[in-house]
């Protein structure tokens, strides 16, 4: 039987999605059975289709929730409060850090990406989940050029996938990028060092620049 107690289903829900998390992070959408992520979750595995509807609608849950996590903690950084350049170099380093503690969340994008981008791309809420990250970039890029201390012509969208990627590229090629060029890239040295590269990187390229007569013009 069902269970049908707003708690009790909150629970299974939640039990289902970090299973499901994990079950598709290891092996993939098509890899991943619903039997197993049910058993994960101590659940009878007809809950899935109860709750999801389908193996393919419990995977767009799962990315919806790992994207509403990170869009979370960006939250709770409090970027509106802080100088544009803290702001800046605050969110980069967020960025790098998520994705160097959260390696599932980099398995699961690379699944998705297989997938064409498919499920994410009838997530009904993904959008409005983005918007207002993008809304505060363009609000501290504004405020960076008024306060002369970062370039006015930087688009936020162009400047998010950057931040992104750079990070990103970085975790997902590890083992061949280690493997190329003979380092151990994934050691906290290395990792702290690529952190501060990122960083230094993407605020520089914020900078002001300047004419040859050495004025700055944003």
């Amino acid at each position: 039987m069902v269970r049908t107690g707003k708690s009790e289903r909150d629970g299974s829900r939640r039990l289902l999605l970090e299973a499901a998390r994990a079950g598709f992070a290891a092996k993939g959408l098509m890899g991943a059975r619903v039997d197993e992520i049910a058993r994960r979750a101590g659940l009878n595995k007809q809950l899935v289709y109860h709750y999801f509807g389908s193996k393919d609608d419990l995977y767009l849950a799962v990315l919806e929730r790992v994207y509403a996590e990170i869009r979370e903690q960006e939250r709770s950084l409090s970027l509106g409060d802080l100088a544009p350049q803290d702001a800046m170099a605050r969110l980069v380093a967020f960025s790098f850090d998520y994705l160097a503690a959260h390696p599932d969340f980099i398995a699961l994008l690379n699944d998705e990406n297989g997938h064409g981008g498919r499920h994410l791309a009838r997530s009904r809420g993904m959008h409005e989940m983005h918007s207002p990250l993008i809304a505060l970039l363009r609000q501290t890029l504004k405020a960076g050029a008024a306060a002369g201390v970062l370039r006015a012509d930087s688009d936020p969208l162009q400047l998010y996938i950057s931040i992104a990627g750079l990070a990103y590229f970085y975790f997902s090629n590890n083992r061949t990028l280690s493997a190329i060029f003979g380092r151990d890239l994934a050691n906290p040295r290395s990792i702290g060092a690529r952190r501060r590269h990122v960083v230094d990187f993407v605020m520089a390229a914020l900078r002001p620049r300047t004419n040859r007569r050495g004025l700055r013009h944003v």
